[in-house]
């Protein structure tokens, strides 16, 4: 496992990393407000925490995980052997070229560097992480938007989303790390509480809490779908053969 030094809390609280949990927070906060704003009074409290965890998920999906790849994709030196990230080249596009937010000095570049002390696969463009965030970016995040949709409109279909995005969410988060299980965790620093609770657990934990909790709501909407749905169905049933007996009834009396 990396390390990249111990210490306290404020030890690796620096301007970069206080604007960057500031902007998850102001996130959360803008998420709040519109479901505030868009949802009907009347929404389930389970509704309304799935339709602020499903914009929360859209804006750090299009934006943070955007950025990062806009740095993968945009940000390149040429390969050398002596620079310090020189370990991370894996002839991502075929170029020659070492790519990813280490190379670059935009406001993204500095955000993930400041994750890639935890991780450092995230100060380049690590393969597994590249593929599964084309797919976040493009597909998850715009899907969860469209559930915040369906939900504030009362879409009947909304359930089956969020099971399809969940179940997305939990394999792409397994996906994520279990290469580093399987080799003793090489780029992960687990060495002082930050980097251990604050970024590797707390902020991936959300993207396995959450989508368990979109999971088991699901669940619950669709089994009582299923069994209004058999008790139309034994009622229609019982209908007719009243019917039927009726008939037969009748046709005796004559």
């Amino acid at each position: 496992m990396a390390s990249a030094g111990t210490g306290s809390i404020m030890d690796h609280l620096d301007t970069t990393t206080i604007v960057s949990l500031s902007a998850v927070l102001a996130i959360l906060v803008t998420s709040h407000l519109l479901s505030l704003a868009t949802l009907h009074p009347t929404t389930p409290t389970r509704l309304r925490i799935l339709f602020i965890w499903h914009f929360f998920d859209f804006l750090i999906h299009s934006m943070f995980e955007g950025s990062f790849l806009y740095n993968c994709f945009f940000l390149s030196v040429p390969f050398v052997p002596t620079h310090p990230y020189a370990d991370l080249y894996n002839n991502f596009l075929g170029t020659g070229s070492l790519y990813g937010s280490a190379f670059g000095d935009n406001w993204a570049s500095k955000l993930w560097m400041v994750y890639a002390k935890a991780d450092r696969r995230w100060a380049g463009a690590d393969l597994t992480v590249v593929s599964l965030e084309l797919l976040t970016v493009l597909g998850a995040g715009p899907l969860a938007l469209y559930i915040c949709y369906g939900i504030a409109r009362r879409e009947v279909m909304v359930p089956y989303w969020m099971i399809v995005l969940a179940t997305g969410e939990l394999y792409g988060g397994f996906m994520t790390f279990c290469p580093e299980w399987l080799t003793g965790n090489p780029n992960l620093d687990a060495s002082n509480f930050m980097f251990k609770w604050v970024y590797l657990v707390f902020f991936n934990m959300l993207w396995v809490a959450l989508p368990l909790f979109a999971l088991h709501v699901s669940f619950v909407d669709i089994k009582n779908a299923m069994v209004m749905r058999k008790g139309m169905v034994a009622a229609r049933v019982e209908l007719k053969r009243r019917e039927a007996e009726k008939g037969r009834e009748g046709k005796k009396g004559k």
